[in-house]
C-alpha cells in the first residue's frame, strides 16, 4: 500500500515537470510569432511610406501645350555706337597756341577756325624770305645785264673778223669773248633759278603761316578736346591730336560683333533692332549695312565686325554708347512649335506611373512586372533629331522629333508624332 503511494507520488510530479515545459513552450511560440508580425508590419509601413501616394513621394509632372504660332529668328550682338564720319584734327607744324576758338559739343562747319598758334616767328621767316627774293630778282637784272655786254662784245668782234678777214682779230681773243658770254648766260640762269627758289620758300613760308589757323574739315559737333591756349604744339613724327569730330550725329552707325556660329546667317539688308543702357525700354530700329570678311579673336572666341545704319533725328543715341542687338533672320510662319524646356527634359524613371493614378496598398506591395523601356526605340534616330516626353495611359513616353528653328524660348518641330495643345512635360517635381 505504501510502495504504490509512492509510485503515484513520483508520476504526479513528472506530469507537473512536462505540464510546466509543455506552457513554457507554448509561451516562445507566442512571443516567436509576435515579434515576426511586428517586423511585418513595420516593413508594410515603411512601404506605405516610400510609395503610397503624392504627398510620400509620387513624381508630379509640369506639361505645356504644343502651339501653332509664328517663330521669328534672331542673332544677338552687341557692340558700340560709332559716328558715321569720324575726325581727328591735329597740327602739322610745332608752335604755341595763342587761341582755342571752340569747346566740347560745339557744332562747327568746314572751314571754321578751332586753334590759332603763335606767328611770331613765321612772320619774321616770311619777311626773310621776301628780302631773299627781293635780292635773287636784282641778281637777275645784273646777270641779264652782263650777258648782253657780252653778247654784243662777241657780235663786234665776229664782224671784224668778217670784214678784216680775219686779220684784225686774232682766233684766241675770239674764244675768249665767246667764253665770256656763255658764263654771263649760265650766271643769268643761275640767278633766275635763285628767284624760284626764293619765290618756293616764300610760298611755303606762307602756307605754314595759313595752317597756324587750324581749321574743322567737316561740318559736325566736336567730341573732344585736348589743347589749352599756351600749349606747345610739338609736331614731330607724328601731327599731335587737338580735336575728335563727328559728322552729322542724326546718322550713326552701330559695329557688333557676330559669333562665327551665327556669321553665315547674317545677311546686308537685314532688319534689327538694339537697345541701349541710357533707353533700356526704347527699342531702335537698325539695318545691317556691311559684313565684314576679316575675323576678329577674343579669348578664343571668333567673331566678325558687322555694321548697322542707324537714324538718330532725336539726337538721343550718343557714340561709344553699349548697345544689344537682335537681328531678325529668318520668319516662319503657322510653325508646330514646343517650349525649349520640353527638349531639355529627361525624366528621373522613364515608365514611371502618374502619381494621380492611385492603387491599393496590396498592388504597391506586390508591384506588376516591368513593361518594356520603350526609349530604347529611339536609339536610332538621326543625330538632329530629339525628343520629348508625353504622358500616355499615365505613363512617361519619349516622342522622337526633329527640331528646325529656335527664337530663344521655342523650338520648331519638323517632324515627330506631336499636334497642336498635346501635353509636353517640362518639369518633374517631386519623386525619387
Amino acid at each position: 500500500m505504501s510502495t504504490e503511494k509512492q509510485h503515484n507520488g513520483s508520476g504526479g510530479v513528472v506530469g507537473e515537470i512536462l505540464a510546466a515545459e509543455g506552457k513554457r513552450g507554448r509561451g516562445k511560440g507566442l512571443r516567436r510569432a509576435l515579434v515576426t508580425l511586428v517586423i511585418l508590419a513595420a516593413a508594410a509601413v515603411a512601404v506605405y511610406a516610400r510609395f503610397g501616394g503624392e504627398s510620400t513621394g509620387t513624381p508630379r509632372y509640369v506639361t505645356r501645350a504644343v502651339e501653332q504660332d509664328d517663330i521669328t529668328v534672331t542673332v544677338t550682338a552687341t557692340g558700340n555706337l560709332q559716328p558715321t564720319t569720324q575726325v581727328v584734327v591735329g597740327s602739322e607744324l610745332s608752335g604755341t597756341v595763342k587761341a582755342v576758338e571752340a569747346d566740347y559739343n560745339d557744332r562747327v562747319e568746314v572751314g571754321q577756325i578751332l586753334v590759332r598758334l603763335d606767328t611770331t616767328k613765321l612772320a619774321a621767316q616770311i619777311l626773310q624770305s621776301q628780302a631773299s627774293l627781293t635780292s635773287a630778282e636784282a641778281k637777275v637784272r645784273l646777270a641779264r645785264a652782263t650777258m648782253g655786254e657780252t653778247a654784243q662784245a662777241l657780235a663786234r668782234l665776229r664782224e671784224a673778223v668778217r670784214l678784216s678777214a680775219a686779220e684784225a682779230v686774232s682766233a684766241k681773243d675770239l674764244d675768249a669773248a665767246a667764253a665770256a658770254a656763255e658764263r654771263a648766260e649760265a650766271e643769268y640762269q643761275v640767278a633766275v633759278a635763285a628767284v624760284a627758289q626764293a619765290e618756293a620758300t616764300l610760298q611755303l613760308y606762307r602756307a605754314d603761316l595759313a595752317k597756324t589757323e587750324i581749321r574743322s574739315p567737316v561740318n559736325g559737333i566736336v567730341l573732344s578736346r585736348s589743347v589749352e591756349p599756351g600749349q606747345t604744339v610739338a609736331a614731330s613724327l607724328q601731327a599731335p591730336v587737338l580735336f575728335t569730330l563727328a559728322g552729322d550725329l542724326a546718322a550713326m552707325e552701330l559695329h557688333v560683333d557676330v559669333d562665327e556660329a551665327d556669321v553665315g546667317k547674317v545677311h546686308k539688308g537685314q532688319q534689327a533692332t538694339f537697345v541701349v543702357d541710357a533707353h533700356p525700354e526704347r527699342r531702335y530700329p537698325a539695318e545691317i549695312a556691311e559684313v565684314r570678311f576679316g575675323a576678329k579673336t577674343t579669348s578664343g572666341v571668333v567673331t566678325y565686325e558687322t555694321l548697322l545704319t542707324v537714324d538718330n533725328a532725336d539726337l538721343s543715341l550718343r557714340p561709344g554708347m553699349t548697345a544689344t542687338a537682335e537681328i531678325v533672320v529668318e520668319t516662319v510662319s503657322g510653325a508646330l512649335l514646343v517650349p525649349n524646356a520640353a527638349l531639355r527634359f529627361t525624366p528621373k524613371k522613364e515608365g514611371v506611373e502618374r502619381g494621380d493614378k492611385g492603387g491599393s496598398m496590396l498592388g504597391k506591395l506586390m508591384p506588376r512586372p516591368p513593361r518594356p523601356n520603350r526609349t530604347k526605340e529611339v536609339g536610332g534616330a538621326a543625330k538632329r533629331q530629339q525628343r520629348v516626353w508625353v504622358l500616355e495611359d499615365g505613363l512617361v513616353r519619349p516622342v522622337a522629333v526633329k527640331v528646325g528653328q529656335s527664337d530663344g524660348t521655342r523650338t520648331q518641330i519638323l517632324e515627330g508624332a506631336l499636334s497642336p495643345g498635346q501635353e509636353v512635360i517640362t518639369q518633374e517635381e517631386g519623386g525619387s
